[in-house]
């Protein structure tokens, strides 16, 4: 799934995320993000252009972000991503 970086996953979604990402992915460092606002590790302002903060470590393809997909292939945009920006006007 190609991630369109419209940060609705890292708003809305409850999911074990690192809370130190110095520390790595470790089960003494990982953190509940309840869905109720920006992961602290989403950077960026506006739908579309957002970015993670630790998307480029080594531990990333262990985390739940990273095998988060829906029905997509690698070469498919995420369909939420489509309907989000969309909705905004941003495609």
């Amino acid at each position: 799934m190609i991630c369109l970086r419209c940060g609705y996953c890292c708003k809305k979604y409850t999911v074990a995320i690192v809370k130190d990402p110095a520390k790595g992915l470790r089960e003494d460092n990982l953190i509940v993000h309840k869905g109720n606002g920006p992961c602290l590790h989403l950077r960026g302002k506006k739908p579309g252009k957002y970015s993670c903060a630790i998307h480029n470590e080594l531990w990333y393809d262990q985390t739940p972000c990273f095998s988060h997909s829906q029905f997509e292939t690698k070469e498919t945009n995420c369909r939420l991503g489509e309907y989000v920006l969309e909705k905004k006007g941003k495609i």
